[in-house]
């Protein structure tokens, strides 16, 4: 799938069930500082999701559904949960500005690297009936937090989706980002169908975004058969992973592993989102990332 500055803006209706989104996540090791914010559009209005975390809890969860809006040209014209976002060069530069009570976001996104794009005939996009584009990010700015001043500088994730997934067909979906620096990332989703119990039975897509070693010029790698393994705790959330990207059928993969920083649980009714940042080490870098699930609810 060939990715233009037209995507970034919302996507037209194309039938029931359809919705868009964009995510962006980041984390700022040094100042122990994670969040993750998603407007969405759907039939039932506009949607938003901000999670906020700080030395290692979550200090602000702020959820809300159902805006009325008009047909939205832009992300600028969509104001829910406290979010607002700015389009400033289309899959080049971005403004999240984020409010509550119980913290606050004012911070510039600027794409680092080549562009991870779900391609709608891949297997995990049909599978989730989503498909889209991730980028890897530097984040700059700052946070509030308990009436603190905190200066941002992390490494993070902008991904626009869009399409009709059906839970009824759909037991969970992963969605797994480690940056290691602005020159390395690793984006990843895995579908897993109705009836299946295993990693094993899920469809996966994963892209590597990094540079040529010769000429230095940017590229996005797809993954042949990623693999995905996972270390739950005693109530089914994500503690550490491992990744094996192979690039080729027959060449040695690439890998990284990550254990949880911080994390939560949401309740979002018919389904449950596990939401944690996770450290990641890959090929001699640290770095840091996000590993979400979100599954219907038991």
């Amino acid at each position: 799938m060939t990715v233009r500055p037209e995507d970034d803006a919302p996507r037209p209706r194309t039938g029931d069930g359809f919705s868009d989104a964009v995510t962006v996540a980041f984390g700022d090791e040094r100042a122990d500082l994670y969040a993750v914010a998603r407007v969405g559009l759907a039939d039932t209005g506009a949607s938003g999701l901000a999670l906020v975390f700080h030395r290692g809890e979550p200090v602000a969860v702020h959820a809300e559904a159902g805006v009325a809006v008009d047909t939205p040209r832009s992300w600028d014209e969509v104001s829910v949960a406290g979010i607002d976002t700015e389009v400033i060069e289309p899959l080049r530069a971005w403004r999240l500005q984020y409010a509550s009570d119980e913290a606050s976001l004012d911070v510039d996104l600027r794409a680092v690297g080549a562009i991870a794009a779900l391609d709608p005939d891949h297997p995990a996009a049909r599978a989730g009936g989503m498909t889209g584009f991730d980028q890897a990010v530097r984040v700059t700015g700052t946070a509030t937090v308990g009436g603190r001043r905190i200066a941002v500088d992390a490494l993070g994730q902008r991904g626009h989706s869009w399409g009709a997934p059906d839970w009824d067909r759909i037991a969970l979906a992963r969605t797994v980002g480690a940056w290691l620096g602005d020159d390395l990332a690793v984006s990843l989703t895995a579908i897993r169908p109705a009836g299946a119990k295993h990693h094993e039975d899920e469809r996966v897509a994963a892209t590597i975004l990094d540079r040529d070693p010769e000429s230095g010029a940017e590229r996005a790698t797809a993954v042949v058969d990623p693999r995905l393994s996972t270390t739950y705790d005693a109530d089914g959330r994500q503690l550490a992973a491992g990744l094996e990207l192979f690039v080729d059928e027959e060449g040695v993969p690439r890998r990284a592993a990550g254990e949880v920083a911080c994390g939560t649980t949401l309740d979002l009714g018919r389904l449950t989102l596990h939401c944690a940042f996770f450290r990641w080490r890959m090929e001699g870098r640290t770095g840091v990332g996000r590993y979400d699930v979100l599954a219907r609810a038991a």
